[in-house]
């Protein structure tokens, strides 16, 4: 069984990461991205921020039918900074719309998790299980921000903390 609170845990913890990556990769460097038709690296924080932070508020305003022709219309009234703002704000905007949303969803019922809505997909899905999907959803975008800083000679710090830990063995 998946437990609310290890799943609104397990989110903050990938989003301090995807934070982290954001403060760590050069400012100026935002529009890196290593071929032509990819996002570049502040587009996938952003696009990290405004999906987290749309989809669970959709969830929490009780909507039902996440998908559809108006999908982009309904996620962009969630978008928190303008295209090209500074990294800092991006980051701080980060941490502090996962703390906020973390807060309101875990204020909220059983019945509330157990209710059905339909996905972007298309797939019935609980609103736990959607919450997950939102999680899985940021861990696929933050990996590509961490191959970019690999591609850019970067240590995430996912990384780092396991090379601390096999060192102080």
């Amino acid at each position: 069984m998946v437990r609310l609170e290890q799943v609104l845990d397990s989110w903050k913890a990938v989003r301090a990461d995807t934070a982290t990556a954001v403060e760590e990769f050069p400012a100026g460097e935002f529009d890196y991205k290593p071929a032509d038709g990819l996002m570049a690296f502040g587009e996938i924080a952003r696009h990290i921020l405004i999906s987290g932070h749309g989809l669970t508020g959709l969830l929490l305003e009780g909507e039902k039918e996440l998908g559809g022709p108006q999908f982009r219309e309904k996620m962009a009234r969630f978008a928190l900074l303008p295209v090209g703002a500074p990294a800092s704000d991006l980051a701080r905007e980060l941490r502090a719309s996962v703390e906020l949303r973390a807060a309101e969803l875990a204020a909220q019922t059983p019945d509330f998790y157990s209710g059905l809505i339909t996905r972007v997909d298309g797939a019935r899905v609980t609103r736990l299980e959607m919450l997950q999907f939102v999680k899985e959803h940021e861990l696929t975008h933050r990996a590509q921000l961490f191959l970019y800083m690999r591609m850019r000679g970067m240590v995430p710090a996912t990384t780092r903390r396991r090379l601390a830990k096999q060192a102080a063995r």
